[in-house]
Parts: C-alpha cells; sequence; structure tokens
C-alpha cells in the first residue's frame, strides 16, 4: 500500500519543508479529525469528539501545535491540550480521558530542525496503514469549515504529567521498591524531562538527572539513547548502579550498567524475557525485527523461548504480538512493548521492567546477561539523495551476495531504506567483527555509489 505522508513512524521531515508547514498540517489535523473521530454521525447528535495533542520539547512544537488545533476546530472537533509529555503518555491520557484520538507532535530521535505528527487510536494503539490511507484521502478533499455552532473547542489537562508518573509507577510491583540504588536518568533535553526523574525517585531510588534542561533547540543534542556517551561518563563519575537514556519522546530507552557497559534493546528485551519465563508468566514468545540480533534469538532458543521476526517499526512489532497473542516484544533500537502493562512502547515502563527483574533476582544489571552472547553486528546509515532500487541494483545485489558467501550461514546482510531520513540502513552481522565491518563497508560503497 503506497502512502504519499505517512512513512513508518508518521509523517516526518525538516520543518518548514513539505510536509511539515503550518498549511499542511492544519490541513492534516482536518482530515485525521474527519476519519478518526466519526464526525457526521457525532455532531447530528450535538456531541464534540476530543482529540488529544501532546508534544515534545522542540520549538517548532507551539507552531505545529497551533496548526493541528485550528484544523481540528475547524473540523468540528474539541482538543485536550497536554504540553509536553512522552509519545507513551500520550496513548495513556488518550485512553485514560476516553479521546476519540491521540496526536504527538515528535520527530524522536531526530534533531530539533525535524518535526513529525503521529496518531494513536482511542485505545491507544497507533492507526494501521489501511487508517493511515484513508486520512491520505481525506486531504486531497476541499476542507469545508464547520458552522460557528459547531467549531470544536479547546482546553488544557493540567494534571497530565501527573496522571502519567503514577501509571508508570502503578506497573512496577508494590511489595518492591528502588531504594538504595543511585541512578543516572538521561532525557535527552526531550518529553520525560519532568517525567522520569520523578518516576524513579518516587519508587525510592537517588536520582541523579542529565539532559533535563530542554530549550527548544537542545532536544537530542549530544545526549539520550542516540548519544550514550554522556550517560556512559556519569555513570562512571557517579559511581551510580546503573543510568538509563530515553529518546526525545520517551518510547526508546538504551541503559548502562555500573562498569559502563551499554545494554541495548535485545539485551534488555532478553533480561525481561528471561526473568517472566523463570516466573512463568511470559505469556507465549517474543516478537524482534529484522535488525534484532542473531545471538539474542539463539539465547531465547536455549531457554525455549519462541521468537519471530516483524518487519522494522514498533507497530509492526505489535502487529505480530496481538496476531499471536504474546505480550512482549521490541526492537533493538530501544523500543519494547509490554502489553501488559501498556499498549505501546513505552521507555520509562520498560527499565521499570528491567529494573522489576533486577531486584527479585537480587543481582547487579551485568549479572543478568551472564547466558547472552551478541553477534558482532555493524550498521552503517548511508545519506542518499533520492530513493534507491535496491532490489534492481547490479553492484548492491552482488556486494550482498558476496558478503552472504563470506559469511556462509553464520551471519546475516540485511538492507533497508529508512522510513523517516533520506538514508539506507546496511546491517551486517556474523561472529567476526573485523570481518562483519569490511563486508558492511562494502555494501555501503556500493550503496553511495549508486545514491
Amino acid at each position: 500500500m503506497t502512502r504519499k505522508y505517512f512513512g513508518t513512524d508518521g509523517v516526518r521531515g525538516k520543518v518548514g519543508d513539505a510536509p511539515i508547514t503550518p498549511d499542511f498540517v492544519m490541513r492534516l489535523g482536518y482530515a485525521a479529525g474527519k476519519v478518526l473521530c466519526g464526525l457526521d454521525l457525532h455532531l447530528a447528535r450535538g456531541e464534540h469528539p476530543a482529540v488529544l495533542i501532546g508534544k515534545d520539547t522542540r520549538i517548532s512544537g507551539y507552531m505545529l501545535e497551533s496548526a493541528l488545533q485550528a484544523g481540528l476546530s475547524a473540523a468540528g472537533v474539541d482538543v485536550l491540550l497536554t504540553g509536553p509529555m512522552p509519545t507513551p503518555a500520550v496513548a495513556y491520557l488518550t485512553r485514560a480521558l476516553r479521546a476519540q484520538a491521540g496526536i504527538v507532535i515528535s520527530a524522536s530521535h531526530n534533531p530539533f530542525e525535524d518535526n513529525g505528527i503521529k496518531f494513536f487510536s482511542a485505545d491507544g494503539t497507533k492507526l494501521p496503514d489501511a487508517i493511515e490511507s484513508q486520512i491520505e484521502t481525506e486531504l486531497e478533499r476541499p476542507m469545508l469549515v464547520r458552522s460557528s455552532a459547531q467549531l470544536g473547542k479547546a482546553r488544557r489537562i493540567n494534571d497530565a504529567a501527573g496522571r502519567y508518573i503514577e501509571f508508570c509507577k502503578s506497573t512496577f510491583p508494590n511489595a518492591l521498591d528502588l531504594r538504595g540504588l543511585r541512578i543516572v536518568v538521561d532525557c535527552a533535553h526531550g518529553a520525560t524531562y519532568h517525567i522520569a526523574p520523578h518516576v524513579f525517585h518516587e519508587l525510592g531510588a537517588e536520582v541523579i538527572s542529565i539532559g533535563a534542561l530542554p530549550d527548544g533547540l537542545n532536544i537530542n543534542d549530544g545526549c539520550g539513547s542516540t548519544h550514550p556517551q554522556a550517560l556512559r561518563q556519569a555513570v562512571l563519575e557517579h559511581a551510580a548502579d546503573f543510568g538509563v537514556a530515553f529518546d526525545g519522546d520517551g518510547d526508546r530507552l538504551l541503559m548502562v550498567d555500573s562498569k559502563g557497559n551499554l545494554l541495548d534493546g535485545d539485551q534488555l528485551l532478553y533480561i525481561i524475557a528471561a526473568h517472566r519465563q523463570c516466573g512463568k508468566r511470559l505469556g507465549g514468545g517474543v516478537v524482534g525485527t529484522l535488525m534484532s540480533n542473531l545471538g539474542f534469538e539463539h539465547a531465547l532458543d536455549k531457554l525455549g523461548i519462541p521468537f519471530i521476526r516483524a518487519k522494522v517499526g514498533d507497530r509492526y512489532v505489535l502487529e505480530l504480538m496481538n496476531s499471536n497473542g504474546w505480550l512482549l516484544g521490541g526492537e533493538n533500537s530501544g523500543h519494547i512493548l509490554c502489553l501488559d502493562k501498556h499498549s505501546s512502547g513505552d521507555g520509562i515502563i520498560a527499565a521499570l521492567q528491567v529494573l522489576e527483574a533486577m531486584r527479585e533476582s537480587g543481582v547487579a544489571l551485568h549479572e543478568l546477561l551472564a547466558d547472552l552472547t551478541l553477534y558482532p553486528q555493524v550498521l552503517i546509515n548511508v545519506q542518499v539523495a533520492g530513493r534507491i532500487d535496491l532490489d534492481g541494483n547490479g553492484a548492491i545485489q552482488a556486494a550482498v551476495k558476496a558478503a552472504e558467501d563470506t559469511l556462509d550461514g553464520s551471519g546475516r546482510v540485511l538492507l533497508r531504506p529508512s522510513g523517516t531520513e533520506p538514508k539506507v540502513r546496511v546491517m551486517v552481522e556474523g561472529r567476526q567483527r573485523q570481518q562483519v565491518e569490511l563486508l558492511a563497508n562494502r555494501i555501503a560503497d556500493a550503496v553511495r555509489a549508486a545514491g
């Protein structure tokens, strides 16, 4: 299904360039309101459906929030505004406040010059492709403003942060606490800056916050899950038990143990899965993605845990989890979904699941990974000018085949265009790092030559 505006995670781009412009976003709000809210039925009964809007800390969020609000109001939809709020918080609050839909203004881990719009349904899940296609179809139709008596209103949800903090804490067992732990929390100057430190502190931990002073321009700038060096340095400087880093909108995380070792999404997902399997409450198997490490898959197999791969993107992980009736899944980038706790990927809640395993087992974080050995995996993001036919390019396919022949079944090669940036992601993994790096660079050179 071809879509003109929606990628793997909503509509995203550089602010000021199409489609992230005020006029387009206003029309997007109008179109989404019509598709998601069943407006004709509601307004015929004299009701106004409501849509919740949250955002991260980018300065462009003010402009885009106003544009969305105008479009929704023109369609006859009431708007609930939360201000800066993590993406999973918007998913939760959409359900809790019985809104017809939720909208997040964020470009996640991207720099502040970018921004985007993503949607949640009334049950707090990301929209399926078919609904996004309906919104795109509505965008092609004229924008007809409702009569003045039918226009939507807007109001702020002043207790949104407190509601979400309590919700996060409720996912951690009442019998456990974090007393005696020193934790560094890197909020990426993003949407978790006024949420995450409070969650861990109120559960008893000593919290050292970094990346918690957003100014609209510094989101993800040398901090957060995309730049974990700052977290690692802080953990070692403060002799912390571990550190947690979130991305700009708080739906993904990475962790650092007391020795300064970085733990990615595969390692964190393994800790949660192994702990739940031990307690006989895993609820099926685990869904990963095409990027999940082969060593992670093999370690789960040794524990008797079924594993399947989805396309890259937490929405596709969620689809496979739902179709199999499984509760746990995620990506090695740090998106982790625990469906018995929340309807969407949530960095804070995933961190609490790791800490639950740590507290109940009584061992340090690095000890929980004793039986997991990840294979060397090299990911190269190749900047491209436009779309490349990866399958039809002879030089690229020759480089891929040569790599696969060299690996001889002991590794994997994966090429895919990014769904959010003008890049092609080249991934090679195998048992020998030097070999993997060489093969990945050869394929990346072929992509650069084509792009």
